[in-house]
């Protein structure tokens, strides 16, 4: 019996063994698979917080750059769920939204600064006018050299209150007629400071049209003050004419400091007129001189280009402007000249010969009376003399001696000009002339 019951408890310990056996692989398997899941989602925990930090540290700010700046590149997710952008749909948000923002802002402040332009502008104008009446009445030479000044400056202050206004949408605000290359870039130069550094090419027949001429100036100004305030003080700004087939390229030249490949992009953004929507956007100060003339040539339809190819080492900018924008420059006829007319001479008792100047001439001094001849004594035993009779004439003192007038030069073989306005002319002549010989007989006399 002892044997049965025996086996009995060990086949129940064996069970028993086994079944905790399964149990505990079972449970060491639970464990490592628990672990693992543990793992895993510590993972995407952290996957996801790295994903937050780089949408918002990232993503999102790129996002802003873009709406102002189209060489900024939003960067894409760092881990792609099922192949899509787990916060596409927040970016999108985000974008139209701070878009609306930015656009309601910078329409905002454009208006303010569009309608403070045009004060300024005004005050600019009114301030030109009176410097202007101020050179004409001063002759002094310290005083003019002074007004001369302040009239560049005045010019200065004008563009760049006429650049903002621009910029903020308003037009350029003067109608000019046609005019040439050299002329526009003659009033381009005096608009910056450093005029004295530019040269200027050789006049040309081509012209600018009507409509394109002051923003052309605008833009050219803004070319030039750029290149000159980028390189040394004593170094030239060269301004050439470029022929093409399709038009005529006004290429400028400086001896600058250059400009890296990012600041050439960024120009030719600007200038291709995508920096024009809000000036906050264009740093503190804001730097408005491409912008300004990328709005200029997407509204008038000329190009700008800048890049590294400056002889001078700096920069060289190129404006483009198509032949819809060039005309030939117009002659100005000669005016015809007027034939004086030959008026009748006058008939000889129509003159008048004035009369001629009497000078009073003084008579010689009356010579002393020679003593009287002795005749005897009287009877008192006096000498007698004989009394002289008085010299002729002792009474006057001057005389009146005629002057004839002075003989005509001879004639010669130009023509005589028988208008009044030269018979007055010549007979005030003949005056002067008497009365000059009248005065030098009386000092003859004297």
């Amino acid at each position: 019996m002892e044997y049965p019951l025996l086996t009995a408890v060990l086949v129940c310990v064996s069970l028993l063994a086994a079944a905790l056996a399964v149990l505990l692989v079972r449970q060491r398997r639970v464990a490592v698979n628990t672990g693992r899941r543990g793992e895993q989602l510590l993972a995407e925990l952290r996957a996801r917080e790295e994903e937050e930090r780089h949408l918002l540290h990232r993503r999102l700010p790129a996002i802003v750059e873009a709406q102002t700046n189209q060489a900024v590149t939003v960067p894409g997710p760092l881990r792609a769920v099922n192949g899509e952008d787990p916060h596409r749909e927040l970016l999108v948000a985000v974008s139209e939204l701070t878009g609306q923002t930015r656009r309601n802002a910078a329409e905002s402040a454009a208006a303010t600064l569009r309608a403070m332009m045009r004060t300024v502008q005004n005050l600019a104008g009114e301030q030109q006018v009176l410097i202007s009446a101020m050179e004409e009445q001063h002759d002094n030479p310290d005083v003019l050299d002074g007004l001369l000044g302040l009239d560049h400056a005045n010019s200065q202050l004008g563009r760049r209150a006429q650049a903002t206004a621009v910029l903020c949408g308003s037009w350029p605000g003067l109608q000019r007629s046609a005019a040439t290359l050299t002329d526009v870039v003659r009033g381009a130069t005096g608009r910056i400071r450093d005029y004295e550094r530019v040269q200027i090419p050789a006049p040309l027949d081509t012209a600018v049209v009507s409509q394109a001429v002051e923003p052309v100036v605008l833009a050219v100004a803004e070319l030039l003050d750029n290149g000159a305030r980028h390189s040394q003080p004593g170094s030239p700004v060269q301004v050439s004419f470029q022929q093409a087939h399709n038009g005529l390229a006004i290429v400028i030249d400086d001896a600058g400091v250059g400009m890296t490949v990012e600041a050439v992009q960024r120009a030719g953004w600007l200038l291709e007129g995508h920096g024009g929507q809000d000036i906050a956007a264009l740093g503190v100060p804001p730097r408005i001189g491409f912008a300004v003339i990328g709005v200029l040539s997407r509204r008038y339809g000329f190009r700008v280009s800048v890049d590294m190819r400056s002889p001078f080492g700096g920069v060289r900018a190129v404006l483009f402007l198509p032949s819809e924008l060039l005309t030939r420059a117009a002659v100005p006829e000669p005016a015809p000249q007027e034939i004086p007319s030959l008026a009748a001479p006058a008939s000889p008792a129509a003159i008048t010969p004035s009369p001629a100047p009497q000078v009073r001439v003084p008579a010689p001094e009356p010579k002393p009376a020679e003593p009287a001849e002795e005749l005897g004594t009287t009877e008192h035993g006096l000498p007698r003399r004989r009394r002289r009779a008085p010299v002729a004439g002792a009474a006057s003192t001057t005389l009146s001696v005629p002057v004839s007038p002075p003989a005509a030069p001879e004639a010669t073989e130009s023509p005589v000009n028988h208008s009044p306005v030269a018979t007055a002319t010549a007979w005030q002549r003949g005056t002067r002339q008497g009365r000059a010989s009248s005065t030098d007989v009386e000092r003859d006399f004297q």
